[in-house]
């Protein structure tokens, strides 16, 4: 498995592979011992397993860490504490834990590689700063970092001839996300209120089997109901519904009310399905819902031009993420660049900018 890993970078001009580890105690040591720039890191090995080894890294020798997972129920659980404890992202593996046919995953896991190689550590070591509903999952504040240094504050033009927002109209929250949106959605989804008269729909770029394991995670820590979007789910207010992975987030009119469409013919948009450019087109469709629009942190630019169709058609307020909290400020910064985003907040201010439109 190493080999083949490292033979991915073989003929790759900007990443040189300059060590392998055994397990979780030898990375710890190879880390310090050769300063790399990114790790990639199985989140099963032997001896030091991938979470404790991750853990022990991000306290002593932090480094971007692109993990590789099996997606089974274990697989896709560990790979979200991954998240949480400080990784970057993380590629599934395709067939199990030890995955010969590993080629299928090389273009997407040299991106992130390269990826990794650009994001700051400080930002990945931020403590998750929440409140729990239940006990089930604990996020111990382990980290002892110094606050982000601030970038110069985005000024976002004022948008012309913007309609009045009215707080008692039919409302839908639409969040967007990729890489960095696990953390990002936990510091924003444990903080909406029990009592939000929205709905909530949800596009985080994550292969099947990660989104539902995300969404029961989030479930267990939010006041809101999270769940991976199912067909013909009735859109409910206080309810936040989780695109599967391999499937594009619809609605249909049922009567006065919304069910979900779950597609899987379109095909992917710029590499992804789910896209959130498919979700906010989609939505923008609606004509009976004001939208609060919101896109976080990820690479790429899914979610500009779906902001560009809500922006047309309806009531729309948008929110971007600042890139001073984003893991990789790609697709707020593409949808800041169409001049159609209301506010651009920190991550631990995104909820209560929504909260803001909702009363």
């Amino acid at each position: 498995m190493r080999k083949l890993v490292g033979d991915f970078f073989n003929d790759n001009l900007t990443i040189e592979v300059v060590g392998t580890a055994r397990n979780g105690k030898d990375a710890i040591e190879k880390i310090q011992q050769l300063q790399p720039n990114v790790v990639t890191m199985d989140v099963e090995m032997p001896e030091m397993n991938g979470l404790e080894a991750l853990r022990e890294i991000m306290n002593k020798c932090p480094v971007p860490v692109v993990m590789l997972s099996s997606t089974t129920k274990q697989g896709t659980e560990n790979t979200l504490t991954a998240m949480e404890y400080g990784a970057v992202d993380f590629v599934a593996k395709t067939s199990g834990t030890i995955s010969l046919d590993l080629h299928k995953i090389k273009e997407e896991l040299v991106q992130k590689v390269e990826a990794a190689a650009n994001i700051s550590v400080t930002k990945l070591k931020r403590p998750l700063e929440m409140t729990y509903k239940r006990d089930t999952f604990k996020v111990e504040k382990s980290f002892n970092t110094p606050p982000i240094k601030k970038q110069q504050p985005v000024t976002v033009t004022p948008i012309p001839n913007k309609k009045e927002w009215n707080k008692v109209s039919k409302k839908i929250i639409l969040i967007g996300t990729s890489t960095g949106g696990p953390r990002a959605l936990q510091e924003v989804i444990t903080k909406i209120p029990e009592n939000v008269h929205a709905p909530i729909l949800i596009v985080q770029h994550m292969p099947a089997g990660f989104t539902k394991s995300l969404a029961n995670r989030l479930n267990q820590l939010s006041n809101i109901h999270v769940k991976e979007a199912e067909q013909g789910d009735i859109l409910k207010e206080g309810v936040a519904y989780i695109a599967p992975g391999g499937y594009h987030l619809k609605l249909r009119k049922i009567g006065t009310s919304y069910g979900i469409v779950l597609d899987q013919t379109e095909p992917p948009r710029s590499g992804h399905r789910p896209s959130v450019d498919v979700m906010f087109e989609d939505v923008s469709n609606c004509h009976d819902m004001d939208k609060i629009a919101v896109i976080m942190t990820g690479m790429g630019q899914d979610g500009a031009s779906g902001l560009k169709a809500l922006k047309k058609s309806g009531n729309v307020r948008a929110i971007a993420e600042s890139a001073d909290t984003c893991i990789v400020y790609g697709m707020p910064k593409a949808a800041v660049e169409t001049q159609l985003v209301d506010e651009v907040v920190d991550v631990d201010e995104i909820a209560q900018t929504i909260m803001k439109y909702m009363y």
